[in-house]
């Protein structure tokens, strides 16, 4: 297998940086005796015409010698064969050759032999797209036919499927992971082998099949992907079921027209096309472990459904007032997230539930969202009142925050002390 030590293969979908700097890498590597070759999912995404973010390498010597022969490594994993080469401000994770054997808990090798063919150690790994390696002289080796694969845009296990998802169940949620990220097809075998290993997938933290699904959700075909995961019935296995079922189908086909960036919106239409409400979604987002940020955000979409679902009830829904103080309550951004979510419902057909051109421009018209805003203080109008502070004072704080916000008061000082004697006036006469 050639590995040319002048020449280098071009990257036209890494930085230029990122791919000079592992090429250096790699040629050390060569130098001193080695194989070397970039592995993995650079060497698809590059194949794909996809962005390469990072830029993994395989080589033949050990790890101990690889961090031997660099100024600055650090020893990620040096039982597994992994240590992090750091260049010129770029990381780069370098493995030896391997095998693993004795998946025990369906998730990590309990034993890890080292080996000196490239071929080898592809055959361990899981997809045939992930199982390529490319020279530094731009040779391939391609044992399992990951090119194939991916020109037939299809996803297929390296060997025996079902032994790979005995190894790891992860990988069965990667598998659909990659099916609707890029929407290919899973092969035959590839997916009759999710079936029959279901239950492989209990021994797998909800952590890392949250960061998974997260790759879903934020992906171009998030529908495609959560109706794999049902017709898989990988969804009655996680140690956390999702509660897709019985599931509104105008909400589902919403989470499509969301902007990829907005996976708290997206996140929030699959909780509530599951008849979900805040309260029972919450516990399952911990139990999910998203981060707080995360949980309160999608929670707090949640709320303000409900709480516009009770203005519109009660037939409020055209009270610029009442929307203000909604507003208020929760945030503009809490605000435009639902909104968000709202224009996705129309683009999807859904049945309209919200004026929404109406809102947006209330919302636009709004010059102060908190108290902090608010061009007077506390303080200040005990003083101009000559009054104790007791509760009204939070409570006449607040009302002429509505009033800015609504417009029907200018956001000046004067006429905030002026509107807040007339409230008191009128209160106590």
């Amino acid at each position: 297998m050639g590995n040319n030590h002048e020449h280098t293969v071009t990257w036209r979908h890494a930085h230029p940086d990122m791919a000079r700097r592992s090429g250096e890498v790699i040629r050390t590597l060569l130098r001193h005796g080695h194989e070397a070759y970039w592995v993995g999912g650079c060497v698809r995404d590059e194949y794909m015409g996809r962005p390469v973010h990072d830029m993994d390498i395989a080589t033949s010597a050990r790890p101990e010698i690889t961090a031997a022969l660099f100024p600055k490594v650090i020893p990620t994993g040096m039982q597994h064969g992994t240590v992090t080469v750091m260049h010129e401000g770029d990381a780069f994770e370098v493995t030896t050759y391997r095998t693993e054997t004795g998946y025990d808990d369906h998730r990590r090798p309990s034993e890890v032999t080292f080996v000196t063919d490239i071929e080898e150690d592809l055959q361990r790994r899981d997809f045939t797209m992930n199982a390529m390696a490319r020279g530094l002289d731009g040779a391939w080796v391609d044992p399992y036919g990951g090119r194939r694969d991916i020109e037939a845009r299809r996803i297929r296990c390296v060997g025996d499927p079902r032994l790979r998802f005995q190894e790891d169940g992860l990988r069965m949620v990667r598998c659909i992971r990659f099916a609707s990220v890029l929407g290919f097809a899973i092969a035959p075998g590839t997916w009759r082998a999710i079936k029959s290993e279901q239950k492989t997938l209990r021994w797998i933290a909800m952590e890392r099949i949250r960061i998974e699904m997260d790759k879903v959700m934020a992906g171009p075909h998030p529908r495609r992907g959560l109706a794999l995961f049902v017709r898989s019935g990988l969804y009655d296995h996680m140690k956390v079921p999702f509660p897709y079922t019985g599931h509104e189908e105008a909400w589902m086909c919403a989470i499509d027209h969301v902007d990829s960036l907005r996976l708290d919106v997206r996140w929030a239409l699959l909780l509530l096309g599951c008849r979900l409400a805040s309260a029972a979604a919450d516990p399952l987002l911990r139990a999910w472990t998203f981060s707080n940020k995360d949980r309160e955000a999608i929670s707090a979409i949640l709320r303000f459904q409900e709480s516009w679902v009770r203005l519109r009830d009660e037939g409020r829904s055209q009270d610029h007032l009442a929307w203000i103080r909604l507003v208020l309550d929760y945030g503009s951004g809490v605000t435009a997230s639902w909104l968000a979510m709202q224009h996705a419902l129309t683009a999807a057909g859904a049945e309209e539930t919200a004026d929404t051109a109406k809102l947006d421009d209330w919302l636009q018209q709004m010059v102060v969202y908190s108290l902090k805003e608010l061009s007077v203080t506390g303080n200040e109008l005990l003083s101009a009142l000559e009054k104790r502070g007791g509760p009204w004072l939070g409570e006449l704080l607040n009302q002429l925050l509505v009033q800015v916000a609504a417009g029907i008061v200018p956001n000046d000082k004067s006429a905030l002390i002026e509107e807040a004697r007339r409230v008191v006036i009128h209160e106590e006469g």
